[in-house]
Protein backbone atom coordinates (compact mmCIF):
# COMPACT_ATOMS: atom_id res chain seq x y z
CA UNK A 1 0.00 0.00 0.00
CA UNK A 2 1.95 2.78 1.25
CA UNK A 3 5.05 4.02 3.15
CA UNK A 4 4.43 5.15 6.87
CA UNK A 5 8.15 6.57 8.05
CA UNK A 6 7.92 7.18 11.70
CA UNK A 7 10.03 9.66 14.14
CA UNK A 8 11.12 7.81 17.42
CA UNK A 9 12.81 10.97 18.68
CA UNK A 10 11.24 11.74 21.83
CA UNK A 11 8.43 9.24 21.63
CA UNK A 12 6.84 6.31 23.91
CA UNK A 13 8.02 3.26 23.18
CA UNK A 14 4.61 1.29 23.45
CA UNK A 15 2.84 3.98 21.62
CA UNK A 16 5.10 3.58 18.46
CA UNK A 17 4.87 -0.23 18.80
CA UNK A 18 1.48 -0.31 18.91
CA UNK A 19 0.80 2.64 16.25
CA UNK A 20 3.25 0.91 13.82
CA UNK A 21 1.92 -2.86 14.29
CA UNK A 22 -1.48 -1.28 13.44
CA UNK A 23 -0.19 0.31 10.46
CA UNK A 24 1.30 -2.94 9.18
CA UNK A 25 -1.46 -5.07 9.58
CA UNK A 26 -3.48 -2.53 7.58
CA UNK A 27 -0.77 -3.59 4.87
CA UNK A 28 1.65 -0.55 4.95
CA UNK A 29 5.30 -0.36 5.14
CA UNK A 30 6.97 0.81 8.38
CA UNK A 31 9.77 2.39 8.88
CA UNK A 32 11.15 3.61 11.92
CA UNK A 33 14.31 6.16 12.42
CA UNK A 34 15.53 7.21 15.31
CA UNK A 35 15.10 4.30 17.64
CA UNK A 36 17.54 4.79 19.76
CA UNK A 37 15.71 7.76 21.65
CA UNK A 38 12.49 6.45 21.82
CA UNK A 39 11.91 6.73 25.75
CA UNK A 40 10.00 4.48 28.23
CA UNK A 41 8.22 6.03 31.07
CA UNK A 42 8.47 5.14 35.02
CA UNK A 43 10.86 4.69 37.19
CA UNK A 44 14.91 3.47 35.62
CA UNK A 45 15.47 1.03 38.09
CA UNK A 46 12.22 -1.15 37.29
CA UNK A 47 12.91 -1.21 33.54
CA UNK A 48 16.43 -1.92 33.95
CA UNK A 49 15.46 -4.91 35.98
CA UNK A 50 12.79 -5.92 33.94
CA UNK A 51 14.38 -6.68 31.08
CA UNK A 52 17.53 -7.32 32.39
CA UNK A 53 15.63 -10.61 34.19
CA UNK A 54 14.01 -11.37 30.45
CA UNK A 55 17.96 -11.56 29.67
CA UNK A 56 18.81 -13.88 32.42
CA UNK A 57 15.91 -16.05 31.86
CA UNK A 58 16.62 -19.95 30.50
CA UNK A 59 20.53 -20.06 31.86
CA UNK A 60 23.34 -21.32 29.36
CA UNK A 61 21.56 -24.82 28.57
CA UNK A 62 18.02 -23.61 27.72
CA UNK A 63 17.16 -22.14 24.47
CA UNK A 64 14.93 -19.03 26.47
CA UNK A 65 14.16 -15.66 25.54
CA UNK A 66 16.82 -14.18 22.88
CA UNK A 67 16.59 -10.49 24.05
CA UNK A 68 18.74 -8.43 21.88
CA UNK A 69 20.59 -5.01 23.17
CA UNK A 70 20.50 -3.07 20.39
CA UNK A 71 17.99 -0.57 20.25
CA UNK A 72 16.32 -0.86 17.40
CA UNK A 73 15.90 -4.77 17.93
CA UNK A 74 14.63 -4.35 21.13
CA UNK A 75 11.67 -1.86 19.17
CA UNK A 76 11.02 -4.60 16.68
CA UNK A 77 10.59 -7.36 18.81
CA UNK A 78 8.04 -5.18 20.95
CA UNK A 79 6.71 -4.70 17.68
CA UNK A 80 6.33 -8.10 16.83
CA UNK A 81 5.14 -9.01 20.25
CA UNK A 82 1.92 -6.85 18.97
CA UNK A 83 0.87 -8.90 15.53
CA UNK A 84 -0.50 -12.15 15.58
CA UNK A 85 1.36 -15.13 15.53
CA UNK A 86 5.06 -13.91 14.19
CA UNK A 87 5.86 -17.42 13.02
CA UNK A 88 3.13 -18.42 10.32
CA UNK A 89 0.68 -16.50 7.87
CA UNK A 90 -0.31 -12.56 8.40
CA UNK A 91 1.99 -12.34 11.58
CA UNK A 92 5.34 -13.13 9.45
CA UNK A 93 4.45 -11.49 6.29
CA UNK A 94 3.65 -8.24 8.20
CA UNK A 95 6.76 -8.24 10.07
CA UNK A 96 8.77 -8.56 6.59
CA UNK A 97 7.24 -5.11 6.53
CA UNK A 98 8.44 -2.98 9.87
CA UNK A 99 12.15 -1.55 9.77
CA UNK A 100 13.64 -0.27 12.51
CA UNK A 101 16.60 1.97 11.91
CA UNK A 102 19.24 3.51 14.97
CA UNK A 103 19.53 7.40 13.66
CA UNK A 104 18.64 8.57 10.58
CA UNK A 105 19.58 6.98 7.36
CA UNK A 106 20.45 9.42 4.50
CA UNK A 107 17.70 8.09 2.33
CA UNK A 108 15.09 8.86 4.71
CA UNK A 109 16.50 12.52 5.77
CA UNK A 110 14.30 14.57 2.99
CA UNK A 111 10.60 12.41 3.39
CA UNK A 112 7.65 13.33 5.01
CA UNK A 113 7.26 11.44 8.69
CA UNK A 114 4.94 10.83 11.28
CA UNK A 115 5.47 12.12 14.71
CA UNK A 116 3.69 10.13 17.51
CA UNK A 117 3.05 12.37 20.85
CA UNK A 118 5.83 12.89 23.31
CA UNK A 119 4.65 12.57 26.97
CA UNK A 120 4.62 15.01 29.73
CA UNK A 121 6.03 12.63 32.41
CA UNK A 122 9.16 13.33 34.35
CA UNK A 123 10.50 9.81 34.60
CA UNK A 124 11.50 8.30 31.61
CA UNK A 125 14.91 6.60 29.84
CA UNK A 126 16.05 6.54 26.31
CA UNK A 127 16.03 3.28 24.55
CA UNK A 128 19.97 3.68 23.77
CA UNK A 129 20.02 4.32 27.97
CA UNK A 130 18.37 1.03 28.23
CA UNK A 131 20.10 -0.89 25.98
CA UNK A 132 23.84 0.08 27.53
CA UNK A 133 22.75 -1.47 30.80
CA UNK A 134 21.50 -4.29 30.38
Amino acid sequence: MSKIIIDGNGAVFGRICSFAAKRALEGNEIIVVNSEKTIMTGNKKDIIAKYSAIRKKGGHSQKGPKLSNVPHMILKRAIRGMLPDHRKGQGKETLKRIKCYDGMPDEFKDEKMIKVNAPKKLKFMELKELASKI
